[in-house]
């Protein structure tokens, strides 16, 4: 290679980097009232990400950039959010947290009597997804706990099924949240096929998966018939999905689309820029294919 070409190749890396991300003058001028979104991907917002903000304000600004939910919600605040004129994407069904789940035949009992009653309510406030774990494996065989979970999952799949609300468990980083069973896709897809109902799907989180096993197109790609949500987070530190991160969500989401994707993206990154609501917009115009 001499040089000439040398310089070529050079100007032609840099004419990739530079159509790469949007950059900053790409959102001059998109406020929150007048973003125009493609209407490929149904655009979520987790509000446990901006619990500084009155859940009010934080559904007005969401309506006004033209996302759809406002998700990771407990029943009281469905009607806040209805009320706005959207809908949320994911709900909770029990006060059980993370670390105990279905992979213990011991909380069976009270998961179930929680899902039992939410299901019915959740159907009729408009909530597609109620969402659950695997719980942590506390030296528990990883068969045995998708055995366990299978178990507890099969009994609420007929009452999910009748009123068309799907039971959703999240995908999760085992570094982060220590030992959780439930922390790569093949074990997650597994399950599905144990459970065998439409009416139960992984949350696929990006970050906790890129995160544990990395590769993630090509994962949406094989395992998009079990993914019944998606949530999105920079890696490294689950913030902005900008170039400051290692993956690039715009070719995450056209994969998603192209696979026939037709759930819910639900942003679910940790705002570092002090305008948490200016970073939402940005991020959902980068997920915007």
């Amino acid at each position: 290679m001499n040089r000439r070409q040398m310089i070529g190749n050079t100007a032609g890396i840099a004419a990739v980097t530079a159509v790469g991300f949007p950059s900053a003058s790409a959102f001059a001028g998109t406020t929150t009232g007048n973003m125009k979104l493609k209407g490929n991907i149904h655009h979520s917002v987790s509000q446990w990400c901006y619990g500084n903000i009155p859940l009010e304000e934080l559904c007005k600004a969401c309506a006004d950039m033209g996302l759809e939910s406002v998700e990771l919600l407990g029943e009281k605040d469905w009607a806040t959010v209805k009320k706005a004129g959207l809908k949320c994407a994911v709900g909770y069904a029990t006060d059980y947290g993370i670390p105990k789940g279905f992979n213990r035949i011991a909380n069976h009992d009270k998961l179930i009597a929680d899902f039992e009653a939410m299901i019915p309510k959740a159907a009729a406030a408009g909530v597609p997804n109620l969402i659950c774990f695997s719980g942590n494996r506390e030296g528990q065989n990883d068969n045995v706990g998708m055995i366990n979970c299978a178990i507890g999952l099969r009994k609420l799949m007929p009452l999910a099924e009748k009123h068309g609300v799907t039971i959703i468990m999240e995908l999760l980083n085992s570094y982060g949240h220590a030992d959780y069973q439930c922390d790569k896709t093949v074990w997650g897809a597994a399950l599905c096929e144990m459970v065998g109902s439409p009416r139960f799907k992984l949350l696929y989180d990006i970050y906790h998966m890129q995160i544990m096993e990395g590769n993630v197109i090509d994962t949406i790609q094989k395992n998009i018939q079990y993914i019944g949500h998606v949530h999105t987070g920079g890696v490294p530190g689950r913030h902005e999905l900008d170039e400051t991160q290692e993956l690039y969500y715009p070719a995450i989401m056209k994969a998603l689309v192209a696979a026939g994707y037709k759930g819910f993206v639900g942003q679910e990154f940790v705002p570092a820029q002090p305008d948490k609501l200016e970073s939402l917009r940005k991020s959902v115009l980068i997920c915007d294919v």
